[in-house]
């Protein structure tokens, strides 16, 4: 079966996932989503080493994509559950992959577009690339990059990016621990292949035993926040200031959030 929104190219052990809606800057829908797990799945039960990803066009990904906001003020309690369990399959997918996985960031990542490539083993970014959990410009909750946010650079750092939604640098990112290395647009390719190389002469037994060893010390963590995640995602999007953001967000206008009663409402 193909692919509509990915492209998956595979050569010399290198399995390539390229988000492909470059003319929405690879925004996430529902279809890329359960495609990038598929993807993995594939990459998991077959022959390639490492596996490598990538966005077509300016962006590597736009965090999630104007039609799925247009209609989120429709959806059901439970369609909004499914559609956060979905985005929780994605990420611990992607963090539980028993091959080594290299983000290639040459644009924007931003949302769940930050998650995907820091959530990689190593994400090689280029100096002009910029992150940022900007959920809560919009009125909503980052649930569930938070859980792995957190985990990765700890409570303090990790407060900093989800309270104030800012854009932030490849080389903030750097600084952080979320990028690998910040390398020059023109050498990009050519270092996530020396990269690759290097991985593929490892033992891919022993990286996956190293991988399910991580995986394993954090499953107790990720359970418990992933749980809480799904919990604050299904009661932020019943409140006054999601449908708030969201409606100032396409229409273009500042949101007015409801300040007299709190996070409910």
């Amino acid at each position: 079966m193909g692919y509509v929104t990915i492209l998956v190219t595979e050569e010399d052990g290198v399995r390539m996932i390229t988000l492909n809606r470059p003319e929405r800057r690879n925004a996430m829908t529902p279809e890329m989503q359960n495609e990038l797990i598929r993807a993995m799945q594939e990459a998991a039960a077959g022959d390639c080493r490492v596996v490598v990803f990538a966005g077509a066009g300016e962006a590597f990904c736009a965090g999630l994509d104007l039609s799925s906001l247009q209609e989120m003020n429709d959806k059901s309690a439970m369609e909004h559950t499914v559609d956060a369990e979905r985005i929780a399959r994605l990420f611990r997918t992607l963090y539980e992959l028993p091959k080594p996985t290299i983000a290639a960031v040459h644009g924007a990542a931003i949302a769940g577009g930050t998650g995907l490539a820091t959530i990689c083993d190593f994400a090689l970014a280029v100096p002009g690339a910029k992150f940022g959990y900007t959920e809560a410009r919009i009125g909503f909750v980052p649930a569930l990059v938070s859980a792995f946010l957190t985990l990765q650079i700890g409570d303090k750092r990790g407060r900093d990016l989800l309270l104030t939604g800012r854009l932030f640098s490849s080389e903030e990112a750097e600084r952080l621990g979320l990028v690998s290395e910040v390398v020059q647009p023109e050498l990009l390719g050519a270092r996530v292949l020396e990269l690759a190389g290097v991985l593929k002469a490892n033992s891919p037994q022993s990286m996956a035993a190293t991988k399910r060893l991580l995986a394993a010390q954090n499953k107790a963590w990720l359970d418990t926040a992933i749980e809480f995640a799904l919990a604050a995602n299904a009661e932020s999007r019943a409140t006054h200031d999601f449908r708030e953001g969201v409606a100032a967000f396409l229409e273009k206008r500042k949101p007015v959030w409801k300040t007299d009663r709190g996070l409910r409402g």
